[in-house]
């Protein structure tokens, strides 16, 4: 079955997230096990990396949500699915997905979905829009927060003939090494960084949007200086605005009202995330919404990190608390600021505990090749 099995993912944007990352594992994890990988995207940054020898890649507008476009990107991808001989298509967002549920049904091919997220719904309209990603033969969940989700939410859109299961995400643990890391790297993001390795690093990565937590982090912050009485560490806030100019200024005045601009650094990017976590010694996720996963937390533990992030979404699951990392009531700034200063005061003994452990939770659990092979064999089920 392996040498005839031809899988097709489409996604909007091959960029840096989990969603995309996880397309990106994959595609290149089925050549290695003699089967044919084909992408359907719009663009983005990842797309450098592909190994075009083992992937082909079809660039159309599936990040649309225009009605005319989803059709017509389907009737393409019907195309590519008969020319290719394609065995399933596996949709990673809702408006590809529309296009590819009518290519597969067209085609009579198996079709796979991938619910990386909570998609927030205030209407029957939007919630209708979702359904699509539960209307496949194989529905993966990244976490059991999200299985419960859907579930709760979209039990109608269910039956006998699909097979709802949970598939965790799994990062690169060979990227996601400290031992990989060496001094003279560390050194040169720290000047980039502007930063003096005097006092320890706390670090808050995340794109810069309301939800991920970075006002509750700032006010966390002040109220750590207050208990100490002094500022004891540097706080680096990691991620870029996508254009969220007004609430960029907002985290900025919010910071200066408290006083934090000699100890703050704003950073738009970084390039070797694994080296920003390795000079980092404390990192926190704030989200006040639910991480679907919670990339954040599973990439510290991976570096040996001490990590704290709110109990909400897929931390619960990644986290194993007071043993890997620290959990903390979600949005209240005053239970953040406790267990900073709580890891602050740990000696390196404990801190090295914690770190050995979170590593060996990430290996043994939330490893990409655990996640390859795990989506791989469902889809020779599947197709079986």
């Amino acid at each position: 079955m392996s040498s005839d099995l031809k899988v097709l993912q489409v996604i909007p944007k091959l960029g840096y997230g989990g969603a995309e990352t996880g397309c990106y594992d994959i595609a290149h994890y089925l050549p290695e096990n003699n089967c044919k990988s084909f992408i359907v995207t719009s663009g983005g940054e990842l797309l450098k990396f592909v190994d075009r020898k083992k992937v082909k890649i079809f660039r159309l507008p599936v990040q649309s949500k225009n009605p005319l476009l989803i059709l017509i990107n389907a009737f393409i991808l019907i195309g590519i699915i008969l020319v290719y001989n394609i065995s399933l298509v596996h949709a990673r967002s809702r408006a590809p997905a529309w296009s590819c549920l009518l290519a597969t049904k067209i085609t009579g091919r198996k079709f796979v979905t991938t619910f990386h997220g909570t998609y927030n719904f205030k209407s029957n309209i939007k919630k209708s829009y979702n359904s699509v990603m539960t209307r496949a033969d194989l529905i993966i969940a990244g976490s059991n927060f999200i299985f419960s989700h859907i579930k709760k939410n979209y039990s109608k859109y269910l039956n006998d003939k699909k097979k709802l299961m949970v598939i965790f995400r799994g990062i690169n643990v060979d990227y996601f090494d400290p031992t990989t890391k060496i001094e003279i790297d560390e050194k040169k993001l720290l000047k980039k960084w502007d930063i003096e390795k005097d006092k320890k690093i706390i670090l808050l990565p995340g794109r810069l949007t309301s939800w991920k937590g970075q006002e509750v982090f700032i006010e966390a912050i002040n109220l750590v200086n207050i208990e100490l009485g002094y500022e004891a560490f540097y706080a680096v806030i990691l991620g870029s605005d996508q254009g969220r100019d007004l609430y960029k200024k907002k985290l900025i005045r919010l910071s200066e009202q408290y006083r934090l601009s000699k100890q703050i650094r704003f950073i738009d990017h970084c390039k070797d995330m694994a080296l920003a976590y390795k000079v980092s010694d404390i990192i926190v996720s704030a989200s006040t919404e639910p991480e679907a996963f919670g990339r954040v937390a599973v990439e510290a533990q991976s570096m040996e990190k001490p990590i704290i992030a709110s109990n909400i979404g897929g931390s619960n699951e990644t986290i194993i608390d007071e043993k890997t990392g620290f959990l903390y009531e979600a949005g209240n700034a005053k239970s953040l600021s406790n267990k900073i200063l709580r890891t602050l005061n740990m000696d390196e003994t404990l801190l090295k505990s914690i770190g050995n452990e979170g590593r060996k939770n990430i290996v043994q659990k939330f490893n990409v090749e655990k996640m390859c092979f795990s989506t791989y064999s469902e889809y020779k089920r599947l197709l079986n």
